[in-house]
């Protein structure tokens, strides 16, 4: 019998195939969706754990103990669809081919389905297999009136308790509330995260970065956690003000409850407070801030960027500090000032990692493997395909 766990079950779910397929030469399109399946399957990160793959849907599930802070994981899909945007966009660009199946590759998109509840997790085939009405209640949900009523196509379906146990209200309130009316179930409220507003700002987003010529000083540390957790630390106030080396550490200006551009870290020290202003932020990536050098002179100020990069398992994070700008003097003075400096930044973050370590290791997390063997993607795949030759 299966144990019973309390957590959170996720659907990525590849739209668009049905009619891709018709007309479609299928050697061609298979090719296409076991490229797209993997690459669902490669961002399928911790916390998520990978259960099965069924036609062009990858299912997963997080256990409640590991789970990340509610923007992190909401940051995690937005990030699975920006992947999977580029992907299609990239295989349309570079295809010379003149099948129906490469030509009509711009019909493909995704969307997504999570839901917090209840359900048991059996050992099938090598595969975990979830069971239970909450998992039954995800399941029904795919078959929905949303793009019939909102007019998305791509979108994220938030059910009410996953908005809850997430803490993401304030998300829900940049959200389409939504109604379902199932037999047996009744009326579901969930909230809906149109996809094709995150690719359109994600595609054309302006880079600021610190040029190699502008660079002042930079350390950098290796986390011994994947870089999804280091993001995690780091859009949680608490855990950010280890690597400020401050006293504590607040938000400001955030929008509908995330943080992001525009927003800023307010990092205390004593009565003093240093406002690190967001000016680029690309979820397990980078941040650029903008903070004032705290001196006598006004308006100097100081781009800071944070980067992180994986290595294998672990992360390499590194702490870019870029010229002062500003007058002459204020200049002079804060390079100065930062000249004896660079030990103290490699302290404050040497001991961010190690926090980060700590905390990770407090509530470890994907003790099943997230991958599948290219058998069982096969097997999807195929199983896809005939239900389309059949239907």
């Amino acid at each position: 019998m299966a144990q019973t766990n309390e957590g959170f079950l996720f659907i990525a779910d590849i739209t668009g195939y049905t009619r891709y397929l018709s007309g479609s030469e299928l050697d061609h399109a298979q090719e296409s969706l076991t490229a797209l399946l993997n690459l669902l399957i490669e961002h399928t990160k911790p916390p998520l754990i990978l259960s099965h793959l069924a036609g062009d849907a990858v299912f997963s599930y997080g256990l409640n103990a590991d789970f990340v802070h509610g923007q992190t994981f909401v940051e995690l899909i937005e990030d699975i669809y920006v992947a999977f945007r580029r992907a299609v966009e990239l295989m349309v660009m570079n295809t010379t081919c003149a099948c129906n199946a490469c030509r009509n590759l711009a019909l493909l998109d995704l969307k997504f389905f999570l839901h917090y509840g209840l359900f048991g997790i059996q050992e099938l085939g090598g595969r975990h297999e979830l069971v239970g009405s909450d998992v039954i209640l995800l399941h029904r949900l795919l078959k929905n009136r949303v793009v019939a009523e909102t007019g998305n196509a791509a979108y994220t379906l938030y059910t009410e308790a996953a908005i809850s146990h997430l803490g993401l209200e304030g998300f829900a309130a940049s959200l389409t509330r939504h109604v379902e009316v199932y037999e047996h179930l009744g009326e579901v409220v969930v909230w809906i995260q149109d996809m094709h507003l995150v690719w359109e700002e994600k595609r054309t987003l302006s880079r600021v970065q610190i040029e190699v010529d502008d660079v002042l000083m930079a350390v950098h540390t290796n986390i011994d956690v994947p870089v999804e957790w280091v993001w995690d630390a780091l859009v949680q106030a608490e855990h950010f003000n280890v690597l400020a080396g401050g006293t504590r550490t607040e938000f400001a200006g955030r929008t509908d409850g995330r943080l992001g551009k525009q927003a800023a870290y307010m990092c205390y020290h004593g009565d003093v407070v240093f406002p690190q202003t967001i000016l680029e932020w690309e979820p397990f990536e980078r941040i650029l801030v903008q903070t004032a050098v705290p001196i006598p002179v006004e308006d100097t100020f100081m781009l800071i960027e944070y980067q992180l990069e994986s290595v294998g398992e672990a992360t390499r994070l590194t702490q870019t500090f870029g010229k002062a700008t500003g007058s002459r003097e204020g200049v002079a003075i804060a390079e100065e000032m930062m000249s004896g400096m660079s030990d103290i930044a490699q302290h404050d973050i040497d001991a961010f990692g190690r926090h980060v370590q700590a905390v990770a290791a407090s509530r470890p997390f994907g003790e099943a493997p997230s991958t599948l063997s290219p058998e069982a993607v096969a097997s999807a795949v195929a199983e896809r395909l005939r239900e389309a030759v059949s239907g």
